[in-house]
């Protein structure tokens, strides 16, 4: 159905709550929603002018069907909301990857032991506290007992390293208790540590009476540096104290949730207290979307019952979603205790809402600064070009062969600018049986534009924004007419020229050749781009040529013809593997017979051993191209 079709259909809905199923062409679930009044949240969607953010735009123009589940009212709507997503995971709705993991505090067991935060637990001899289900909170119990204690953080190893070097930086500014300057005592050293371990499995509670009283030894004993040392451990304890107030919650279980936008992404944060004090924090990044509203209404449910997540006595939010009430009894019942739903309006459980919203933006913040350079130069390459907008995904092509008329091509895409690893593709030529370039790159890209009708799966079911083609005029132009009267005619395709000593000078489109010298961004983007996609189309006509160069060699003995072969590599790897092998190893392979086998073993005599590297492709660096050759 079109969209118009859609939208007439929408307006047949009654104003009852329920949940919309919206489904594509191939009848695959898309989006799962829910709605007080179906007719109206339903209409929005496909009613012609109606703005909405890239995300949902991208959703309509998949949409092809819809169906509704009538609820007999929004709190039924709401669960029968999350057990569909649950159920079928569309990909436009919010699908929260899983971060639970286990975190320990380890110990070294050495004369001067060392704290770090880990993320295994190894069969080290080490001491390991834990485990912990917050990666965030371990990181900071282990930082806030460092800087206590002063303990150090240098890659120096102790007692080796004692007296080499002047201390760090961390020395001079009071965060270490310079062991390296062999001023500090292993006595005072290991107290320390104890101290810090101490701080990590019990808290602040009874270790600042302790420290006091080992201080109070110390200067009796007319320990004086050592009463100094505990001193400042004791200050640094009460000054942590005091700056946690900051991040304590009055309220013993409570999750605080805020939600920021910046350009085309929203952020959610969420700072989790348990018995009043911060012990972890979230994040999640949703792109293409700034509808924050819509985004908190759905994210709520979705994180705290679609995907298991421990549901707290208490959640502030910085904003009440438009289903609050109902959330609120369905969060009490899953819970099986009452559970507050609330927006703070004052006191230190608003400032919390606002260290959220302030988590939130610094993350967006830290992205859009990551990926600032990569859209300045797309931006730069899309006006260099004349392209409408920045590409989003860019796919190379380049022709390799040999001597023998046999030709293979090489695929690799770039999205947002990087290297798109498991979307790389590779081709053997099915209608080219000579050396021509223009024929090979036209049937390459023939294949792929038909694998994008089809709807392939991965990759090929992806419409590229620019097409870069390895060669000049000609190559261009052979795409090009292969391209003519397909889905992807209308995809910019462009070539790209080298010089006289194999570097990239520029870019041939309709309007002629475009010289990159000028332009020091795209110039080193389109070098990389092509040099990237001949590396990977020549590593695969060279493991080819190697492999036929292994066939060749077994090949040699009588009786033994390509599918035999083919058959033993296939098994054995290697050549050296196969002159290894028993005759009844051999004759045990599927497709080999016992004469084969025989005449293997005469032909190669006694058995050596296997001196060879395996002869298989080497695709570890590319773990989805599973079926990478077409």
């Amino acid at each position: 159905m079109t969209t118009l079709e859609l939208w007439e259909k929408a307006k047949l809905l009654p104003l009852l709550p329920g949940v919309y199923i919206i489904r594509d062409k191939s009848n695959e679930i898309i989006y799962v929603g829910k709605a007080k009044r179906l007719r109206t949240r339903v209409s929005q969607y496909f009613r012609p002018g109606v703005p909405h953010d890239a995300k949902v735009t991208k959703m309509i123009s998949h949409a092809f069907e819809f169906d509704v589940i009538v609820t007999q009212s929004e709190f039924e709507a709401l669960v029968l909301e999350c057990s569909q997503i649950k159920q079928h995971q569309p990909k436009y709705n919010i699908l929260l990857k899983d971060d639970k993991g286990y975190s320990y505090v380890r110990v070294t067991k050495e004369e001067w032991p060392r704290l770090s935060a880990v993320l295994q637990k190894e069969e080290d001899g080490a001491e390991y506290i834990g485990p912990y289900t917050s990666s965030f909170a371990v990181r900071e119990m282990v930082e806030t007992a460092m800087d206590v204690f002063r303990l150090p953080r240098c890659n120096r190893r102790f007692p080796q390293d004692i007296g080499k070097g002047r201390p760090c930086l961390n020395a001079h500014i009071g965060k270490c208790m310079a062991v390296c300057s062999g001023k500090i005592k292993n006595e005072d050293y290991r107290d320390a540590v104890a101290s810090a371990v101490h701080l990590i499995r019990r808290g602040q509670g009874d270790i600042i009476a302790m420290l006091r009283e080992k201080m109070e030894t110390a200067a009796e004993n007319l320990e004086f540096e050592r009463a100094a040392l505990i001193r400042d451990q004791i200050a640094a304890i009460e000054k942590v104290s005091r700056g946690q107030k900051v991040v304590r919650s009055d309220i013993d279980e409570q999750d605080v949730i805020a939600f920021a936008g910046l350009g085309t992404a929203t952020c959610a944060a969420i700072l989790r207290f348990r018995g009043g004090r911060l012990v972890d924090k979230k994040e999640f990044v949703f792109r293409d979307t700034q509808d924050i509203a819509a985004l908190r209404e759905e994210f709520l449910p979705r994180y705290y019952l679609a995907d298991g997540e421990e549901i707290p006595k208490t959640v502030a939010v910085d904003e009440l979603p438009e289903a609050a009430e109902e959330l609120e009894r369905l969060f009490s019942e899953t819970k099986g205790v009452k559970v507050r739903l609330w927006k703070p309006v004052r006191g230190d459980n608003e400032k919390l809402v606002e260290m959220a919203r302030t988590n939130a933006l610094e993350r967006l913040a830290r992205d859009a600064g990551k990926k600032t350079r990569a859209e300045r130069l797309l931006e730069e390459t899309a006006h260099l070009l004349g392209l409408p907008a920045a590409p989003h995904v860019i796919e190379s092509y380049d022709i390799s062969n040999w001597g023998d008329g046999t030709s293979v091509a090489g695929m690799v895409v770039f999205e947002d600018g990087k290297p798109k690893k498991a979307g790389y593709r590779r081709f053997k030529m099915q209608t080219v049986y000579v050396n021509d370039d223009y024929a090979s790159m036209a049937e390459t890209l023939r294949r792929r534009a038909a694998e994008y009708e089809k709807g392939a799966p991965g990759q090929f079911g992806v419409k590229p924004d620019l097409l870069l083609i390895d060669g000049g005029k000609g190559q261009r132009s052979a795409v090009v007419e292969a391209l003519r009267g397909t889905k992807l005619a209308d995809v910019p395709v462009f070539g790209m020229v080298k010089d006289d000593k194999h570097r990239t000078r520029g870019l041939v489109g309709e309007a002629g050749e475009l010289t990159l010298a000028m332009h020091r961004g795209p110039f080193t983007f389109i070098t990389e781009i092509q040099d990237e996609t001949h590396r990977w189309a020549n590593d695969y006509r060279k493991r080819l040529q190697k492999g036929r160069a292994y066939a060749s060699t077994l090949q040699s003995v009588p009786g033994v013809g390509p599918a035999t072969a083919k058959a033993l590599l296939a098994h054995f790897k290697t050549v050296g593997a196969v002159k290894a092998a028993s005759e009844d190893e051999l004759a045990a392979v599927k497709g080999v017979s016992r004469r084969a086998a025989k005449a293997l073993r005469e032909a190669f005599g006694t058995p050596e051993l296997d001196t060879e590297q395996p002869m298989r492709d080497n695709v570890s660096e590319y773990p989805s191209d599973k079926e990478e050759t077409i």
